[in-house]
């Protein structure tokens, strides 16, 4: 189990994870930026966000390679997520895929393994891959990424389907769609969301609400951004940082308690859905 001090979450297997996490995207596409982005994973190991989201699409491969850096020496204490791209989640070319990820990774095995969206092979190729690499140890539990409401109905349907141990989507505060449809699904069924770009990819920075919140306590829009997020105790949430900065403003955000005023103005610069909306994807 990963050694962390942060909010935890529980996957429905009872394990638990720290509720803040660090994304991968965008890493080991440069090489001249690669010291700072394996510095960037490390420092916010020592933080305690110990559960580390990547996937093969990242840089091809860079990613988990940059990933495999941060946490040499320390893997036992990290709890990493990759993905499997759509068109290779056939049964046996998720299996393959697995095995590549390993090997950049240079582990024995990922903790979580993700399909990254829905693709044209049916979902019980990918469903019986995952349950092989299973039973190999090559990874100890699997979900999803990117699923609305019916693409989780058809996949809890399936034999097996009801293992699936994140939904891992977009959400912040311009991007509010799953709180009128997926996250009640996902809540009342006891599968964990893992939000990804939780402050929209900073362009959240210049908002004039969140500058107003800001100033109140004491910290930059970002962090407030990212702490309304992380108000949800049961959400994974997974912002990248590649500035040893940066990595501590993300850790800092779990220690700000916005207000019943803060939310209010939140909600109205924000406003929350009227009704369902189709998952939204970065």
């Amino acid at each position: 189990m990963p050694a962390s001090n942060l909010p935890i979450v529980e996957l429905p297997s009872g394990e638990k994870v720290p509720q803040l996490g660090q994304g991968t995207w965008r890493m080991g596409e440069n090489a001249r930026a690669r010291k700072e982005e394996i510095a960037a994973l490390k420092l916010g190991l020592d933080l305690g966000m110990t559960l580390i989201d990547t996937a093969e699409m990242y840089g091809n491969g860079g990613a988990e390679e940059v990933v495999a850096e941060a946490v040499r020496g320390r893997r036992d204490d990290c709890f990493i997520v990759s993905k499997v791209l759509a068109e290779n989640s056939t049964r046996d070319r998720t299996i393959a895929a697995c095995e590549k990820s390993l090997k950049r990774l240079k582990t024995d095995r990922i903790d979580l393994y993700l399909l990254h969206w829905r693709g044209r092979p049916r979902l019980d190729e990918a469903l019986a891959g995952f349950e092989a690499l299973i039973a190999a140890g090559a990874i100890r539990y699997w979900g999803v990424s990117n699923f609305d409401v019916d693409d989780m109905e058809e996949l809890v349907a399936l034999s097996g389907g009801t293992n699936c141990a994140s939904n891992q989507v977009l959400y912040n505060l311009r991007r509010r769609g799953i709180e009128a449809g997926l996250l009640p699904w996902c809540r009342s069924r006891g599968i964990p969301i893992m939000a990804y770009s939780p402050i929209e990819q900073g362009r959240l920075v210049r908002d004039r609400t969140l500058t107003q919140i800001a100033i109140r306590h004491r910290a930059t829009p970002v962090q407030i951004a990212l702490a309304w997020v992380l108000r949800h105790g049961d959400m994974m949430v997974i912002p990248k940082a590649t500035t040893l900065e940066h990595v501590r403003d993300n850790r800092a955000a779990l220690d700000i308690r916005l207000t019943e005023q803060d939310l209010g103005e939140l909600n109205r610069g924000f406003p929350p859905p009227k009704g369902k909306r189709p998952l939204e994807l970065l």
